[in-house]
């Protein structure tokens, strides 16, 4: 996958950890940890709105496109 999740530079940005996060997103650890290490296939905008919201970033800051050697042949 092309899309690349920077969570965690975010969070280090901040000085939060995932736990807080989730407390204010209302949202479980194991899900946000699954999204932070890329694992994930899809993001809710909503859960994408609440995660800005709460670190105060744009989507931009959060997700980054980086294009597959696959993809470029």
């Amino acid at each position: 996958m092309s899309i690349i999740v920077r969570l965690d530079r975010v969070l280090a940005d901040r000085k939060m950890q995932l736990n807080q996060l989730a407390e204010k997103v209302d949202i479980s650890i194991v899900n946000l940890s699954n999204l932070k290490t890329g694992k994930v296939k899809a993001i809710r905008f909503s859960t994408l709105n609440a995660i800005c919201k709460a670190l105060d970033c744009q989507p931009g800051d959060i997700l980054e496109y980086v294009e597959d050697i696959e993809e470029s042949k």
